[in-house]
């Protein structure tokens, strides 16, 4: 039945209330949370997602699908999403966008140095916004040119895809992480501050920036999961 109805969504034309009707996007993003908002994004313009949470899981779905649009985090679990916005840009046939996102806007030079297209930074939650950048991307034909004014315009990701991305984070910290994992998850603790609008989670992931190794200071690694822990818990309550 969900296999039917996609194959009438691919079939359907683009309307001004959905105006991305047909169109395929790959999000290459680690974050749940981060996830969630795009795929709201793509649900309430017409689109369909396929998500990847790194950058091998990106080349399985590559393999598989044909995305139209692809909308690429720089920071990755196995590396930097600057290699996969290479790769993609060198491809062909290309595919016709490519969008970085990052919470860290200074990174916009090098994703356009690397092919994509554009950067959006995050957080990503309007809906005019994003279809009217994606419109402005696309090839013209088909598509409407101006996109309706959605009823509601701000997307709110489910708050249990943060809970997971903070779980995620505080496993991270209590299995002996090496060099390597702590500098990758002070990034995604820092995004995920921005994408959630939660400036305690930048200290958190400056703390775990701060860490050598978890040889070093794995006694300080098991503070630093005790503050997300806490943080769970305001946010429960809240």
């Amino acid at each position: 039945m969900a296999d039917a109805l996609e194959d009438l969504m691919i079939m359907a034309p683009p309307t001004a209330e959905r105006p991305l009707l047909g169109v395929m996007v790959l999000v290459v993003e680690d974050s749940r949370y981060a996830c969630e908002a795009l795929r709201l994004l793509c649900q309430k313009s017409g689109a369909r997602i396929r998500r990847a949470e790194s950058l091998a899981s990106a080349t399985r779905h590559l393999r598989a699908y044909r995305p139209r649009v692809a909308i690429v985090d720089l920071g990755l679990p196995d590396g930097s999403g600057l290699s996969l916005i290479s790769q993609l840009a060198g491809g062909d046939p290309r595919i016709e966008v490519i969008i970085a996102t990052s919470g860290d806007d200074t990174q916009a030079a090098a994703a356009t140095a690397a092919g994509a297209d554009f950067f959006m930074p995050k957080p990503l939650s309007s809906v005019a916004e994003f279809q009217s950048t994606l419109l402005g991307l696309l090839p013209h034909s088909g598509y409407p040119t101006v996109a309706a004014a959605p009823a509601r315009d701000v997307v709110e990701p489910d708050p249990i895809a943060l809970k997971d991305d903070l779980l995620l984070a505080m496993d991270l910290l209590t299995t002996n992480p090496d060099g390597r994992t702590l500098e990758y998850l002070s990034g995604f603790l820092k995004g995920l501050a921005v994408t959630a609008d939660d400036p305690a989670l930048t200290d958190i992931g400056d703390a775990v920036g701060a860490l050598d190794s978890a040889a070093a200071g794995m006694t300080t690694a098991r503070r630093i999961a005790g503050r997300i822990d806490a943080h769970l818990k305001v946010l429960a309550a809240a």
